[in-house]
């Protein structure tokens, strides 16, 4: 190899030697297992796919349209959807197609704000002002990190969107859908769910069953407390034929082309592996979450909603104002091997310089952690916040990780978790 291979290949490997050293929390990555990324670099990787199996603009698709099928299959079985497309590349990509299935430009939709854990795709800057929509946000509560329902049953009834969308990045709280439900029926609305954070707890039954309690889409990634490749899924129920059509259309051709066949091939074994596995990954990945926020508040590190438990889901999220804020800590935190990220808060104004952390469980979770480790963790990050070396803390946070360098809760859970094959100089 030349020169800038050679630079190229030995970046991802320190890389992956180094995350293999790294107590990973950040609440929207995962691990995939060996299997899946066996089949991510298959052949399927260089082809070409349009359409959908047995309908496609290609040749060559003959194992490509038993394998999509199997995942649609497997989908359909997961979150008992009778809606399923599994060709959006991303859960944004999904999130595109749902608006240009269902919304045109002027169109109202309701979501939460950005400040209150929002996905940057239902903002201006994103898809939904790609779009040309009309956002408007739903009333929140800050003390319990949802929405307020007599104030968003007030917001519905006045501005009768023609879509109501739920789904955050800071998803603490499953959204109250089911106090909802009389609402939507009486104005009429699509409702929208983005499942991309918790997509792997409701898999696992830890979070809230969308699709039985009013919901008409799912779009979700497939890469977070779901632990497949970063790819997107679209999910339905109760859609009329005319809104079958429209989303398959917008998917094809509407957002994507190929669909990224390696991709749609590791998420149909990931969900083969979560057939097994999803529900007691997501309980463990729910334990955990709940024991690093008791455990992080008994060490005077603020959580939010220490009241109710503080989550209900994979995340937690920190107020690290009186430590130097959201951005300083987590850079301290990245010295000392430690990867989370900065996130604004509901009274924050700055996404650049927010007030808090957003910490998630789930990989950790996939490399084996339990609720005793979390108390661990914890202390690794009181100790960053409270000021303490970074040099102590990476050498400490290094010993400890020695423990748990394998992939769990999949069918070869033996084999090295970052970087499990080595290629040859």
């Amino acid at each position: 190899m030349n020169d800038d291979a050679r630079y190229i290949r030995d970046n991802v490997m320190a890389h992956n030697e180094w995350f293999d050293e790294c107590i990973p929390m950040i609440a929207s990555e995962n691990l995939m297992s060996p299997l899946a990324k066996e089949v991510l670099i298959s052949d399927f990787a260089d082809r070409y796919a349009e359409g959908m199996p047995g309908k496609r603009y290609y040749q060559g698709n003959i194992y490509v349209d038993k394998v999509e099928l199997k995942a649609m299959e497997l989908a359909e079985d997961l979150f008992k959807a009778q809606f399923v497309d599994v060709r959006p590349i991303s859960g944004t990509v999904a999130n595109m197609a749902v608006l240009f299935a269902f919304a045109e430009p002027g169109d109202t939709i309701t979501t939460c704000a950005l400040a209150q854990g929002a996905h940057i795709s239902t903002q201006k800057f994103g898809a939904f002002g790609q779009r040309g929509v009309h956002s408007v946000n739903y009333p929140f509560n800050v003390e319990s990190m949802n929405l307020d329902v007599d104030g968003t049953i007030k917001l519905l009834k006045d501005v009768k969107p023609k879509v109501a969308q739920f789904g955050l990045s800071v998803f603490l709280f499953p959204p109250p859908l089911r106090e909802l439900q009389d609402t939507f029926d009486e104005i009429g609305c699509l409702v929208w769910y983005d499942a991309a954070h918790v997509l792997g707890l409701i898999a696992g039954g830890q979070f809230q069953d969308p699709l039985r309690e009013g919901v008409n889409i799912m779009s979700s990634s497939t890469h977070k407390t779901f632990p497949g490749p970063n790819h997107g899924m679209l999910l339905g129920n109760n859609l009329t034929d005319d809104q079958e059509k429209a989303l398959r259309k917008a998917v094809f051709p509407g957002v994507t082309s190929s669909h990224h066949l390696h991709a749609m091939a590791a998420l149909a074994i990931t969900m083969a592996e979560m057939k097994v596995f999803a529900k007691e990954y997501a309980a463990q990945a729910c334990k955990n979450s709940r024991a690093l926020g008791q455990a992080l508040y008994e060490l005077g590190v603020p959580v939010l909603c220490p009241d109710l438990g503080f989550t209900r889901s994979h995340a937690i999220a920190v107020d690290v104002s009186e430590f130097g804020g959201g951005k300083d800590v987590a850079q301290r935190m990245e010295d000392a091997n430690m990867i989370c990220n900065k996130n604004m808060l509901p009274w924050d104004e700055s996404a650049v310089k927010p007030s808090g952390l957003r910490f998630g469980s789930q990989e950790m979770t996939r490399i084996g952690m339990k609720e005793s480790d979390m108390k661990e963790v914890a202390s690794f990050i009181a100790r960053i916040c409270k000021g303490d070396d970074t040099k102590k803390v990476k050498s400490d946070v290094l010993e400890f990780r020695k423990g748990f360098k394998s992939v769990k809760y999949c069918f070869n859970d033996n084999e090295p978790a970052y970087g499990y094959r080595k290629l040859v100089p």
